[in-house]
């Protein structure tokens, strides 16, 4: 089948690639003038990533580097080690970062290439069904810290994303599952035909090589490439909401992910925050309780977790209180008054918490 390519307008255009079997593109996205590529890759996938290493090796000087797995890889100590290998190699601005792997490999690579010279060139090649829909397009880098999840960062728009659907046929089932709460969040906020399809849908039959998941993946892309586009630096750009509208369901899911000491797959916190975020538009009036109760039954449909108790919500609120969205200690979440109409809401105290109770929080 042919790929399908989206691309992305802006200050620095590119192109997101979607279909099978894709490294041959990797070349033509790099461009002429790359002498030195460094891959990024997580140890756990070191023998996925050497075909892809192979096939740099006759055309560039290829240094790889493996990465802790997952949010391990995402600390200030990993990006350091990266830059002084960058240097020992001789990287200088004309050459460039291929990131492959995950939502975590893609925000650490994507901040060293932005960081390095104060900017080189990076492809991301996503592994992951959360990273083909979210991380790798929108040029978000970024790294954690001891108070909270990707505070330190910078805007550094890629030179192209390969979504090649093959990596994914060794994806573990529960990695699939948790990317496809992104997927969903964007038929929330935009889209509302993903959630047909996902409902229309028989779960078990949502697979790497479907034309269901292709489609939703492709729905899903052009969702966060138009808001991208809009508002690159979510300065609110146009109604106000601008790129935080891609946060839907994020500052509870940061929150989770933080008191799990980054144990939760980052797309099941974020369809618990999803719904945690529908349940205070419930209570402020904003949205009806059938869209409410929606979230919950899409989301459970794929078997994706919806409710949240292992945590007190003094603790989750701290973590709020320091979530990017926040302005002074006011916290501010995106919100829906229907399907793809989305408002900044700044929520009581008393209404997070009946939110909470609302989640299984008040079982805690």
């Amino acid at each position: 089948m042919t790929a399908t390519v989206i691309h992305v307008g802006g200050a620095s255009p590119y192109d997101v690639v979607v279909g099978r079997d894709l490294a041959d593109r990797l070349p033509g996205l790099l461009g002429d003038r790359v002498q030195r590529v460094a891959v990024l890759y997580s140890d756990q996938q070191a023998e996925l990533a050497q075909p892809l290493v192979d096939s740099l090796v006759a055309h560039h000087d290829v240094l790889a580097l493996g990465l802790p797995d997952g949010e391990a890889a995402k600390t200030a100590p990993v990006a350091n080690d990266c830059w002084e290998a960058l240097g020992e190699r001789g990287f200088t601005r004309s050459d460039a970062v291929v990131t492959f792997g995950g939502g975590a490999v893609t925000d650490l690579g994507g901040f060293v290439a932005a960081t390095w010279l104060r900017g080189v060139a990076v492809v991301h090649v996503p592994t992951t069904l959360l990273g083909m829909v979210d991380a790798a397009v929108g040029g978000k880098t970024g790294i954690n810290t001891s108070s909270g999840k990707n505070l330190v960062g910078a805007f550094h728009e890629p030179a192209g994303v390969l979504c090649d659907l093959a990596t994914l046929d060794t994806l573990p089932r529960a990695d699939l599952v948790a990317g496809l709460a992104e997927v969903i969040k964007c038929g929330f906020i935009a889209d509302p035909r993903i959630l047909e399809l996902v409902e229309e849908t028989d779960p078990e039959a949502l697979t790497p090589g479907s034309a269901v998941l292709r489609e939703l993946v492709e729905r899903a892309v052009r969702v966060k490439v138009d808001v991208v586009v809009g508002d690159l630096r979510e300065t609110g750009a146009g109604d106000g909401v601008g790129r935080e509208l891609l946060n839907y369901g994020h500052t509870l899911a940061h929150a989770v992910e933080r008191a799990e000491g980054y144990r939760m797959r980052h797309g099941d916190a974020v369809a618990i925050g999803c719904v945690y975020a529908a349940e205070l538009a419930g209570l402020a009036g904003l949205l009806d309780p059938t869209t409410v109760e929606r979230h919950r039954q899409v989301l459970q449909r794929v078997g994706l977790p919806t409710t949240y108790a292992a945590a007190g919500f003094e603790e989750l609120l701290a973590t709020m209180r320091v979530d990017k969205k926040a302005r002074g200690s006011q916290i501010r979440f995106v919100a829906l008054e229907g399907l793809g109409r989305a408002v900044v809401l700044e929520p009581t105290d008393d209404q997070l918490r009946a939110a909470w109770e609302r989640i299984g929080g008040g079982a805690a």
